[in-house]
């Protein structure tokens, strides 16, 4: 820490706190609570019970977040894939070229989602690309929103490499190809696991343009979590928010570790 003194230490913490319960860890600790109570009239939830974890992870609460999962899987994979072609193909270009591809990649993230839904839902509504009522136009709405995060991810990485290990690869006489797939891709492997795992997050908590796409047969939690507390199922669908949040955390828990390892390498 910046502060050395043992009151501006104490000092610092306490605003911390101040600034980070009733922001951050405060509203989370309320949907645990709810989800663990079946009414809450006065100040403290009463009636607990641990029936609504029955529901969330059984019938349309376990079809949903399977849902999810696959869609957030296949739009970070799809995303990662893309993303790091053009970061890679972005480092060949001049200053202009690479701002007008990261104009290009920015602009989904730089409008509301659901303004971006509507431009799928359009766009793919009639032959010969008819995705409309798919799942397909789920995940391709996931994968451009979160396509973003991946692209200026590993440009970042890209250019924080030392261009050393590939310079002494070629003066061995190693192949463009082989470069890229022995080095720079291995050098780049953290920050490939790092935006794997923002595109996942952020695939699973995506709401907006999900509502204007998804078909009966494909909805995924964040919508059911959604249409439950509209029906009036707050501790229903806080316990299925719960199960949608610790799902979320284990998978960026697994791939942070990988990350930790591959940095290792």
């Amino acid at each position: 820490m910046l502060v050395h003194s043992r009151k501006g230490k104490w000092a610092t913490w306490a605003l911390f706190l101040a600034l980070f319960l009733p922001l951050f860890a405060l509203p989370l600790l309320v949907i645990v609570v709810a989800s663990f109570s079946t009414n809450w009239s006065g100040a403290f939830p009463s009636g607990p019970t641990a029936e609504h974890y029955g529901a969330a992870v059984r019938g349309e609460s376990l079809q949903a977040l399977t849902t999810s999962l696959v869609t957030a899987v296949a739009a970070s994979l799809l995303a990662l894939t893309v993303g790091s072609w053009a970061a890679l193909a972005a480092a060949t270009l001049n200053k202009r070229g690479r701002r007008a591809l990261d104009a290009l990649f920015v602009l989904p993230v730089a409008v509301p989602s659901v303004v971006v839904g509507l431009a799928i839902l359009v766009a793919f509504s009639k032959p010969p690309m008819l995705l409309n009522g798919t799942r397909w136009i789920v995940i391709l709405a996931h994968t451009v929103l979160v396509t973003a995060f991946a692209y200026q991810s590993v440009a970042a990485a890209i250019i924080r490499l030392d261009p050393m290990y590939e310079q002494a690869a070629a003066s061995l006489g190693a192949r463009p190809s082989y470069v890229l797939w022995r080095v720079r891709l291995p050098l780049l492997l953290p920050s490939l696991n790092a935006a794997a795992g923002l595109c996942f997050a952020l695939s699973m908590g995506e709401l907006s343009a999900t509502m204007m796409l998804y078909p009966p047969d494909w909805m995924p939690l964040p919508v059911l979590i959604f249409t439950a507390t509209d029906r009036g199922s707050l501790f229903t669908g806080s316990a299925v928010a719960v199960v949608l949040m610790a799902t979320t955390l284990l998978v960026l828990l697994a791939v942070s570790r990988i990350r930790t390892r591959a940095s290792y390498r």
